[in-house]
């Protein structure tokens, strides 16, 4: 009777064994992996924020950390990211651009810019900065806040609006405001899917 027992605890124990490594090969990977399309298609431009609810900096430094994990051309790194909390430089920044006006009302915004003293820098930088703001928007979103790209190079007049406001040097060029803020849910995703701009092989 004892053996008998012991053979089914010991089928129960590899069934539980076999249904944990399943799970970890299987299941997890999936949704982890459904996760990540399901942020990336939530992911909306938000301009409308609850005002006056801070973001804290635990949740600014995981933004920043996403940013600076985007990839960049021969991994130079040529981005400079500054976060804006100043309530007084957020107000005259919604003031003096034009498609800003949501700044007023936001949490916080992060510039990011280019810093064309990089040794190797090239007009990759662009590229390089726009990674970093998408990984931004996409951690943003993960996080339950709500963000908007608004644009600065390479229209010189707003890149200018940004350095002389924010006092920056000669040599970092910013390409963008981030709005970041609390949702007010005003703001919905939309659906891009177009399998009519999709091409194989050839055109």
């Amino acid at each position: 009777m004892s053996k008998f027992i012991i053979s089914i605890l010991s089928i129960a124990l590899l069934l539980c064994i076999c249904y944990i490594s399943y799970n970890e090969l299987v299941i997890i990977p999936k949704i982890k992996q459904n996760s990540v399309l399901e942020n990336i298609l939530n992911r909306k431009s938000v301009r409308n924020y609850v005002k006056g609810k801070e973001v804290t900096d635990e949740q600014i430094e995981k933004i920043l950390k996403a940013g600076m994990a985007a990839p960049s051309a021969r991994n130079l790194q040529p981005w400079e990211l500054i976060v804006i909390k100043d309530r007084k430089t957020l107000d005259t920044l919604a003031q003096k651009s034009p498609y800003g006006k949501m700044l007023s009302d936001a949490s916080l915004a992060i510039v990011v810019a280019g810093n064309l003293n990089t040794e190797g820098v090239s007009d990759f930088w662009i590229q390089d900065t726009s990674a970093v703001t998408e990984n931004i928007l996409l951690e943003v979103e993960s996080l339950g806040l709500g963000a908007v790209w608004i644009g600065g190079y390479p229209r010189e007049d707003r890149a200018n609006m940004i350095k002389e406001t924010l006092k920056l040097p000669q040599n970092i060029e910013p390409l963008n405001i981030i709005s970041i803020g609390y949702p007010t849910g005003k703001d919905k995703p939309k659906d891009k899917w177009n399998p009519k701009k999709i091409h194989y092989d050839k055109w």
